[in-house]
């Protein structure tokens, strides 16, 4: 990366129609922390920005299945992202919202300056409407099946299974989600962003990374999956896009337009402009210029994002902002692939996911054990898998064993040795390294070890490895581990109390050097190691180019006679049952269809069975008489049914449809010869069978009232 005056770093907006999950977190907020968290370190100019996506078709159909207005949502989960966000340590500088006034302003700014370049083409075209609904359809309102891979569920924008993006008369059998009604065509006027007119300079850019003779970035520095698809789009010619909607949620066409009445800004048109609001509102709080951050050449434009918005990232928005023509075009945009969820793609409309604020709400003080694993597992190059049992091999087999343990050893034995405070030592003293058990002084070797190790680390992180970045800090802590099992300080006290003084000495140079390192990928951990070593709290403001110099020079990090706080263990072991207890919850959640913003009218037949198959099951009709919450777990209901002959404990995922007040009195369907297992500690024998209708809601299978409970359903 050529050097720069500063950086500025954005990761996608995430839709406030659901909360967050992991997914989310390794595809644009993880990998953008690191990198900021760095830079800062390295004292650069660098600012981190990122919002609420508020508006668009998703979210209105969100409110009508909620009952809610679109308001009430987005102010539910913006509040909720934020939250999250600051649990996790996402250190956004700031954390905008595009519902707001500025944002609003911005985006009306923009879209008249195209206006009056006459850069937009006005069209009169026939678009899809329900004459139930009376009224046009945005293109997540309609669904069909995608005409690429034959998704049967895929939008009017994108099919989410194969990522093409679409539009909506591409799709077979297009159907209304408002009414399931089969659409019409019918006129309407919007103004259309010609991309074909800027198909060649855009080519240019992406492949040779210059524009108008300029070198705007190195192609060789971008992923070649992010390289790969928009090669892929330019390949099959760029197309005219539709800049409005007909909707009535959203950031309204300039009023100066004629024919504006109705018309609302195209969510891709107003959210990644959501980028530069969000910078303008931080620049009003902090007296900053914001032009500086996107219209100085000596400013890098770094977009943070998932692979499915890549065609937004690298074509879409650049073209907008060339149009406008003050504007600077992103100098990197390094896009993860997806991270699937143990051997299954995350699925927010089957809850088949990992939710952030849950997990912070059930696995307190472990934010940086969530990090941990994900940074380790990242999907940088191709999709990875989270699963709970590599997230506890990781914690206790590496932050346990490797990072805590070498921690807590050199703070016991120093405060064992010499009463808690860094030992000096005679400089010339010899001892053995962790490399063919090298025979080293302290200042010629090991800082400068340690100065070529952190070294390889930033240059992971400036390529966007941070795997191999995080890999590079986790092999100093194993260096650092290997100088006391080398040189047995416990062993040697009495006989050479020297020898032990300079092996603990570097010891605590390794960990002043780690409670810097770590802040990109553990910041929860670098804090606490900062007070274990009595050392003021990172600011993030040059302290890793501070620490560099002083190391290349062969300087101590961390000085004799400083008194150290007692030892703690800043990592423990997550056993069996805690991670059991995640796992049964996740299969709970399998059958059942609470939140998220995947909408399905049908769920795919599954595979055939045999009537054999089907006569091992014993479905019995019984009554609910007795229902209760389980403390701390959202969607599951312990009820207690009565089958005639016995009362039986079920443990259903259905807490986020019905109060245990609704279900008592209820008739329902129970799979009587289910395995039993246990959820959240009860054992649930059996499973109800429950409806869902076209909006996700639940209904249970009941038989009538003349059936007597216990009887079996056939």
């Amino acid at each position: 990366m050529r050097s720069f005056k500063r950086i500025l770093v954005t990761s996608a907006l995430p839709y406030a129609n659901g909360p967050l999950h992991i997914g989310h977190l390794a595809g644009a907020y993880l990998s953008a922390d690191i990198y900021v968290r760095f830079q800062r370190l390295m004292g650069k100019d660098i600012l981190f920005v990122c919002g609420s996506d508020e508006h668009g078709a998703a979210i209105t159909i969100k409110a009508m299945k909620e009952g809610l207005t679109p308001e009430e949502v987005v102010n539910k989960y913006h509040a909720l992202f934020e939250k999250t966000f600051k649990g996790i340590g996402i250190s956004f500088d700031i954390y905008h919202r595009t519902s707001a006034e500025l944002h609003h302003l911005t985006s009306q700014e923009f879209f008249n300056k195209l206006y009056q370049n006459g850069e937009f083409e006005e069209k009169e075209t026939a678009q899809y409407y329900d004459e139930k609904a009376g009224r046009f359809l945005a293109d997540r309102y309609i669904m069909g099946t995608c005409p690429k891979c034959g998704n049967e569920d895929a939008y009017g924008d994108q099919c989410e299974k194969c990522g093409s993006s679409l539009s909506p008369t591409d799709l077979i059998n297009p159907k209304s989600t408002l009414t399931g009604e089969k659409p019409v065509l019918k006129n309407t006027t919007h103004w259309y962003l010609p991309l074909d007119k800027y198909e060649n300079w855009l080519k240019e850019w992406i492949e040779t990374g210059k524009l108008d003779g300029e070198q705007l970035h190195d192609p060789a520095e971008w992923k070649n999956h992010v390289l790969g698809q928009c090669k892929s789009w330019l390949d099959g010619g760029l197309q005219p896009r539709a800049m409005t909607r007909d909707l009535d949620w959203g950031v309204d066409v300039p009023h100066n337009i004629p024919g504006h009445e109705g018309k609302k800004l195209y969510v891709w048109m107003d959210a990644p402009i959501g980028y530069i609001s969000a910078t303008k509102q931080w620049a009003l709080e902090h007296g900053k210029d914001w032009k500086l951050y996107w219209q100085d050449k000596d400013t890098a434009l770094i977009h943070f994002i998932g692979k499915d918005n890549i065609v937004f990232h690298c074509l879409i928005f650049p073209a907008i902002l060339k149009a406008h023509g003050d504007y600077i075009l992103p100098y990197n945009v390094p896009a993860n692939q997806f991270m699937n969820l143990e051997g299954r793609k995350i699925s927010t409309s089957k809850n088949w996911a990992i939710w952030v604020h849950e997990y912070l709400d059930e696995m307190p003080d472990k934010q940086d054990e969530l990090r941990y694993t994900m940074i380790k597992n990242m999907p940088e190059l191709k999709d990875s898998e989270f699963t709970w049992k590599a997230y506890q091999d990781a914690n206790n087999n590496e932050l346990v064993n490797n990072l805590a343990n070498f921690i807590n050893r050199v703070l016991v034995l120093t405060h064992k040795y010499f009463e808690g405070k860094v030992p000096s030592f005679d400089e010339d003293v010899d001892f053995a390294g962790p490399e063919d058990q090298y025979e080293s002084t302290f200042h010629e070797t090991e800082l400068i070890r340690i100065f070529d190790d952190i070294h390889l680390m930033a240059d992971h992180i400036r390529a966007f490895d941070f795997r191999s970045a995080l890999k590079t800090v986790m092999d100093i802590s194993t260096k650092g581990n290997q100088i006391l099992q080398f040189n047995e300080p416990w062993k040697n006290f009495k006989e050479d109390p020297d020898q032990v003084a300079a092996v603990l000495n570097l010891c605590l140079q390794y960990l002043a050097a780690l409670s810097i390192i770590i802040r990109p990928f553990l910041p929860f951990t670098s804090d606490k190691l900062r007070q274990l070593l009595n050392t003021d709290p990172i600011l993030e403001k040059g302290e890793l180019e501070a620490m560099l110099e002083d190391l290349s020079e062969g300087r101590v990090l961390i000085p004799a006679g400083r008194k150290l706080q007692s030892p703690v263990h800043l990592f423990t072991r997550i056993d069996d049952q805690i991670i059991q207890t995640q796992i049964d919850k996740l299969m709970a959640t399998d059958a059942v269809e609470p939140t998220g913003d995947d909408h399905h009218s049908f769920e795919p037949v599954k595979d055939e069975i045999t009537y054999e198959d089907f006569m091992k099951m014993d479905i019995r009709s019984a009554t609910i008489v007795g229902a209760e919450r389980i403390p701390k777990a959202d969607k599951l209901l312990k009820l207690t049914l009565d089958l005639g002959f016995e009362e039986r404990t079920v443990v259903s995922g259905i807490a986020e449809h019905f109060s245990p007040e609704e279900v008592v009195g209820k008739r329902v369907s129970l799979l009587a010869n289910l395995a039993p297992r246990k959820l959240r500690g009860v054992e649930s024998k059996g499973m109800i069978l429950m409806a869902e209708n076209s909006d996700g809601k639940l209904s249970f299978v009941s038989p009538d009232n003349s059936t007597e409970n216990g009887r079996t359903i056939k």
